[in-house]
């Protein structure tokens, strides 16, 4: 993409005079927030011919001299990362947090949100609310009760409810928006947490393979009934090794002099050692501590005979590297040590810390470990992401997940597969391909084996949660009652058709 068609966009009134100014001659804008949106597309129009408009430095956090324990809600512009605000939360709020992502730190929090992420407390569009949109007519509108004046004193303030009640009365216009390109949010308030005296995470490694559907029922009942009612993470081997893998090649080179092809194999003898399992899983509970002893005593008793329980905290992870660290020079100590000098980074993430290691470990899978995370899509790292939306039976995920393995296994592709127990009743199955995007040969396999997947989750009657640009023509039915009035309540906002054509709406 050339610099020719990308505009970058400084603040409300130039998304609204870039709006109009569009319309006459006629000319589509893709709109992005920070262009990280790996795997399912990132900054590249999804149609020839369109205008990039790059939002990335409209990055304030605009109510900062508001937000407190008591008013835990950060009013966002489109260009704030999730390390940005974990930057501000712990110098300002040490006692807030947020929902984050295993993506990297120079993500965005409304482009995640608006395309209906999954943070590791639960589902990211349910962070966010009261938007304010410029629409395809170059309107400014604020959905919620942000679209009310201020008290009559001071009516050009906000309202007192405009950050505080995430509602509003009548119709609620936020859901179109998301996934909907039918406007370019330019702000939205993103709520916060107060953080939780107690937090532990608890790591599950299935025993029995044949008992994934058991593994799957008795975590969906603890999401269900609230005992881990955060994101429960299941995830095959391919991806739990992928995860440690970068980490623990560090702290071997680093701790332990290994080089080479001795590295390599040392690597590959600590992760047998300490990820042996072919699923595992990762969930959280947090509250007082009688709240969190009762919640472990449920975990334990309901994955009785189902799976090998650890209980992970900061404080037993410090405990932990203290002890195994000095005994190094023995393979089970620093293997384990080699583990958790890996997993501290990650353990960070159900705490509100943002970090980059899932991409340095991808960068450092494709011989860029030199390169920044966000430079990931200058590198030869390829990822395709096919991630259907499952129910939440054991029987059924187990299935299924077993058909698009094999699936892949025909292009002589390796799944990446995370399970997450997203809500009450559903889960998303986040699966990746990678491939070397340097090699012509592997970018049509990979595209091929995703065409392939697409097709098994179509014929299942199914759908992605999130799809990826070049899907859309799949996606999206034209002559489905359901997407006709897609079309139609788009052109009610944007007659035009000038914002994003062809993502998520008839072109």
């Amino acid at each position: 993409m050339s610099a020719d068609n990308v505009v970058h966009c400084r603040s409300v009134g130039e998304v609204q005079a870039l709006v109009r100014s569009s319309q006459k001659p006629y000319r589509p804008l893709y709109p992005y927030s920070t262009g990280l949106n790996w795997g399912y597309g990132g900054s590249q129009p999804p149609q020839p011919g369109a205008l990039a408009v790059d939002l990335s430095q409209m990055n304030r956090i605009l109510n900062q001299d508001e937000i407190s324990c008591d008013n835990p809600v950060a009013v966002i512009e489109p260009g704030v990362t999730q390390g940005q605000l974990a930057d501000f939360l712990a110098e300002k709020h040490p006692g807030l947090t947020f929902n984050v992502t295993g993506s990297a730190r120079g993500t965005s929090l409304i482009g995640n949100c608006l395309d209906r992420g999954v943070g590791y407390l639960g589902p990211r569009r349910e962070d966010l609310f009261g938007l304010e949109v410029v629409t395809g007519r170059g309107d400014l509108i604020q959905t919620g009760f942000r679209r009310l004046p201020g008290p009559t004193h001071q009516p050009e303030g906000p309202s007192p409810l405009a950050h505080a009640h995430p509602y509003g009365l009548g119709p609620m216009l936020d859901g179109l928006f998301f996934q909907g390109n039918f406007g370019i949010v330019t702000s939205a308030c993103f709520k916060l947490l107060p953080k939780p005296p107690v937090q532990v995470a608890i790591s599950m490694a299935l025993l029995d393979i044949e008992r994934l559907d058991a593994f799957v029922d008795a975590l969906a009942a603890l999401k269900r009934e609230g005992v881990m009612a955060g994101v429960t993470h299941l995830a095959n081997r391919a991806r739990t090794h992928a995860t440690l893998s970068y980490g623990m090649n560090g702290y071997l080179q680093r701790h332990a002099r290994f080089s080479g092809p001795t590295l390599a194999k040392e690597l590959e003898h600590a992760m047998a050692l300490v990820a042996p399992s072919e699923w595992s899983s990762l969930g959280g509970v947090a509250g007082t501590a009688g709240q969190v002893r009762a919640a472990l005593r449920e975990v334990r008793q309901r994955l009785r005979g189902l799976a090998r329980i650890q209980v992970v905290d900061e404080t037993k992870l410090s405990l932990g590297f203290r002890v195994l660290h000095p005994l190094r020079q023995f393979a089970f100590a620093r293997a384990r040590a080699a583990a958790i000098d890996a997993i501290r980074p990650l353990h960070g993430l159900a705490l509100g810390r943002p970090t980059d290691v899932a991409i340095e470990n991808l960068l450092w899978k494709f011989g860029a470990e030199h390169m920044q995370a966000v430079e990931l899509s200058a590198s030869r790292c390829g990822v395709l992401f096919v991630s259907p939306a499952l129910p939440m039976r054991g029987a059924f995920v187990k299935g299924f997940v077993a058909q698009m393995s094999a699936q892949a296994q025909r292009f002589g592709h390796q799944l990446y597969v995370t399970l997450n127990f997203e809500t009450p009743t559903a889960l998303v199955a986040v699966t990746n391909l990678l491939f070397d995007k340097s090699d012509p040969a592997q970018v049509d396999t990979a595209h091929a084996c995703a065409a392939a997947l697409q097709a098994l989750v179509k014929a299942q009657g199914l759908s992605v949660y999130r799809a990826r640009a070049d899907m859309m023509p799949d996606v999206v039915d034209a002559t489905s009652p359901y997407w006709r009035l897609v079309r139609d309540l788009k052109l009610a906002l944007d007659p035009e058709n000038v914002i994003a054509p062809g993502r998520y709406n008839l072109p």
